[in-house]
């Protein structure tokens, strides 16, 4: 088979095969619920450092250490 008879094969297939919308919307709209949720547990965990400071600063001027030191 050559390039042209490939490319003649798929325009024929593609005038039989309706709205390609509307076979490839649950895809897309599954991608989006699944997208949606990833974004809710990321925006979940924002601030996450600083839930509890005030506990940590405790912590850390019982033990002798630097309230905030250099994130290691």
């Amino acid at each position: 088979m050559n390039i042209s008879s490939l490319i003649v094969h798929a325009a024929e297939g593609a005038e039989h095969g309706g709205n390609v919308m509307l076979h490839t919307f649950p895809a897309a709209l599954i991608a989006a619920v699944v997208f949606f949720a990833l974004a809710m547990v990321t925006l979940s965990y924002r601030n996450v450092a600083n839930r509890h400071a005030a506990k940590a600063e405790k912590f850390a001027a019982e033990n002798g250490q630097h309230p905030h030191g250099n994130g290691h």
